[in-house]
């Protein structure tokens, strides 16, 4: 009988979509809380459950810090192959796609504007462009950075996050230690103020240079800072290193910052220490 025979029943597509979820959650790396990722950058990329500081980009850094109508310069730089330089892929290859990535031609940003009421030169550092390494170009731009505070006496701010020199232009990335260390020292002649900002993470070559000549230097909590790795430095002395070793915290206890500033409160302590300074 008919009424019995049972039919094949198939579910059709409607076409509705599925809600993707994937890149609006993230898992915060000191406390384990899942954060809605519009909320964290709505707290300046800093975990409102335990205060751990995210990395921030350069573009972010300089909105969080300059007024509105800040300029942007030097941004035609780019850098070369002259080693033809190749490991895992070739460093050309690299160079690309970190542009792609970034949307910027190297690891830098140098812009002009107000910060309060003081106009400064500032200088960013972009982690995600080869983990911020320091070449000929972001050398020639923090250079040129250092000069136009110089010529116009204006104070200069370097926030640095880097991975150090950038091993793929060999001496010529070395040579920027010199180079940059040679324009603060006639800056510093010129009593004109420079304030070095470390965040996660500062190390190598950055560190060994401009990064700890700071008439002020300042840190976020928990950033990395040092020359070389705990590991190897582990590795090299046979030793466990003390607790929090090489962090913000640790090198304000020792002596090798002046303050560690929360990122929310950056901004008023950098006005505060240029009103210190005396600068118009």
């Amino acid at each position: 009988m008919s009424w019995f025979r049972r039919e094949d029943n198939k579910i059709e597509d409607t076409g509705a979509k599925t809600v993707r979820t994937e890149g609006l959650w993230i898992k915060c790396d000191a406390c384990d809380a899942v954060i809605f990722k519009a909320d964290l950058e709505a707290n300046l990329m800093v975990c409102p459950k335990c205060g751990h500081h995210f990395r921030l980009g350069a573009r972010p850094r300089i909105d969080m810090l300059l007024e509105p109508g800040y300029e942007l310069v030097d941004l035609e730089l780019k850098s070369t192959d002259p080693l033809e330089f190749t490991d895992l892929k070739p460093y050309a290859s690299r160079l690309s796609k970190a542009r792609a990535d970034t949307g910027l031609n190297d690891a830098v940003i140098n812009a002009l504007g107000l910060l309060g009421p003081h106009r400064v030169v500032l200088s960013v550092m972009e982690y995600g462009f080869i983990g911020g390494s320091m070449g000929a170009v972001v050398g020639e731009t923090i250079a040129r950075a250092v000069d136009r505070a110089y010529e116009h006496r204006t104070p200069l701010i370097i926030v640095a996050a880097s991975g150090g020199a950038r091993m793929m232009e060999g001496i010529v990335s070395l040579m920027q230690l010199a180079k940059i260390s040679t324009a603060l020292a006639r800056l510093d002649d010129a009593k004109v103020p420079f304030i070095s900002v470390l965040t996660d993470p500062t190390t190598g070559g950055v560190t060994a240079s401009f990064a700890m000549l700071g008439d002020l230097n300042v840190a976020e909590p928990g950033a990395l800072i040092g020359f070389a790795g705990p590991r190897v430095i582990e590795q090299t002395i046979r030793q466990k290193l003390p607790e929090g070793f090489q962090r913000s915290e640790f090198l304000l206890e020792h002596g090798f910052l002046d303050a560690v500033v929360p990122r929310k409160e950056m901004k008023s302590y950098l006005i505060r220490a240029l009103d210190f300074m005396q600068v118009q």
